[in-house]
């Protein structure tokens, strides 16, 4: 994967396998201590130890038309190889939290990319998901919760109606421009 924003979507599919309802994503970065936090949380399934114990290896999936999950390895590889780490908790039941972090200085890390058009695309697509995401820099922080939209919106539209989806990814984008600034 070439870009942040791609790993965020892998894991989050991941998250609506496992039957999550409702999704955190969150993005913040810290300049002065040349430091990037990605972390995705979720209420699905969650994994036993034995299966969280396996997880980062390429050839542990529970998925039945391939043998290999790539997934999570690529996103602890871009940590690792960027100057950062990864963690990930899970419990059986009660869901799963990916946390991945860079410094942003590093060569290696790689671009945020098109952080906005992964959460549109997550948000539009999944109507029965609740989405909440933040994205900071410790002074600006942004917030798109997907309860608060539907709540403005009523029952009758959808999220995908195109004129939602514009306002969406209009607002998203523009968060983001004032948060980051095309800095990562």
């Amino acid at each position: 994967m070439r870009e942040l924003a791609l790993n965020i979507l892998d894991i989050a599919e991941n998250s609506l396998s496992a039957g999550a309802k409702r999704i955190e994503i969150s993005v913040a970065a810290d300049y002065a201590k040349d430091w990037l936090t990605i972390r995705i949380q979720d209420d699905g399934c969650g994994m036993d130890e034995e299966m969280l114990a396996r997880v980062s290896d390429p050839f542990t999936t529970t998925r039945t038309t391939r043998k290999v999950g790539m997934g999570i390895p690529l996103f602890k590889f871009s940590a690792e190889s960027a100057g950062g780490k990864f963690s990930i908790r899970s419990e059986k039941g009660k869901g799963t939290c990916t946390q991945a972090e860079y410094q942003i200085s590093h060569v290696d890390r790689m671009p945020l990319g098109d952080f906005g058009g992964v959460i549109l695309q997550l948000v539009t697509m999944n109507p029965g998901v609740e989405f909440y995401v933040q994205a900071t820099d410790g002074t600006n922080t942004g917030i798109l919760d997907t309860r608060e939209v539907r709540e403005i919106l009523g029952s009758e539209i959808s999220l995908s109606a195109a004129e939602v989806r514009m306002f969406l990814k209009e607002y998203i984008q523009e968060n983001l421009v004032d948060i980051f600034g095309g800095r990562i």
